[in-house]
């Protein structure tokens, strides 16, 4: 599996979900919300609906009513120009509305999530912006002296009973008693898109292992088999629908070339499609 290429964000919106599941009822969540006009968009934007209730899980509780959230997956890393990006952003989603101050700044927060503490964004923070860093505990530091509300969480220290989901979007799970009791969680969740999209993803960022773990472990073995025909059946329906396209172009006399431009495939896959 190419660990680089996951796709990391939506197994996090995900993992969030079931994080603040007992309380996502007080909140109002947009993945990839776009700024503006122009292909500008957050991670992930929570509206808190409801003003008097607070969320009582750790990681929420400096959440205001708009709230900011990047996350980072653990093949990045958070660097000091993804922290003024995501502050322009919130800056911009403040300013990018018909009345003027129609988002009061004071209801804004930003959340940054990485796997590793970024040491030299705090170090710039500090000197450069009097930002001090505050180590509250659990894998939460909050980012003190800015008229914004920011907070940074670090997933590996993060409580493993309250973020058990969040902290597992990993590439180093273990094969033995860490899958397996991973696997026991999700066996009682597996009808749930968003654990399934979660599991999916952690599956394939520890293929080798998994694999390991599926040759001793029923359960496991059961999983990936479901996974595997799940995955298989998508890839029959995809390919079906392209060679649906590329015939159905061919009929209209375009050219092979044209073809392959216009599905975004080699002119090689065209060809055999059409052979």
């Amino acid at each position: 599996m190419d660990k680089t290429k996951l796709q990391w964000h939506p197994a996090f919106g995900a993992a969030l979900r079931i994080t603040l599941q007992d309380e996502m009822k007080y909140l109002e969540m947009h993945e990839e919300y776009l700024l503006g006009k122009k292909p500008l968009q957050m991670d992930i934007l929570l509206i808190k609906k409801t003003k008097e209730i607070p969320i009582q899980k750790s990681i929420g509780r400096i959440f205001r009513k708009h709230n900011i959230i990047e996350y980072k997956s653990p093949v990045d890393y958070l660097s000091i120009n993804d922290f003024y990006k995501v502050y322009a952003y919130a800056c911009l989603y403040q300013s990018d509305t018909d009345k003027i101050n129609e988002i009061d700044p004071e209801t804004l927060t930003i959340t940054f999530v990485c796997s590793r503490f970024p040491q030299k964004l705090c170090q710039h923070l500090t000197e450069v912006r009097g930002i001090a860093v505050e180590n509250i505990g659990g894998g939460i530091y909050y980012l003190k002296c800015d008229p914004f509300p920011i907070q940074l969480l670090i997933t590996p220290e993060l409580s493993g009973e309250e973020n058990y989901w969040i902290q597992n979007l990993r590439t180093d799970l273990k094969a033995g008693s860490e899958i397996r009791s991973l696997v026991a969680r999700y066996e009682n969740h597996k009808h749930s898109k968003d654990y399934e999209a979660v599991m999916d993803l952690i599956t394939r960022a520890n293929w080798e292992e998994m694999e390991v773990e599926r040759k001793m472990c029923d359960a496991l073995k059961e999983l990936l088999s479901e996974e595997l025909h799940a995955e298989n059946t998508r890839g029959k329906s995809e390919g079906i629908s392209l060679a649906k396209q590329v015939f159905k172009l061919s009929a209209q006399g375009f050219q092979p070339t044209a073809i392959a431009e216009k599905c975004n495939i080699s002119l090689e896959q065209v060809n055999e499609i059409l052979e």
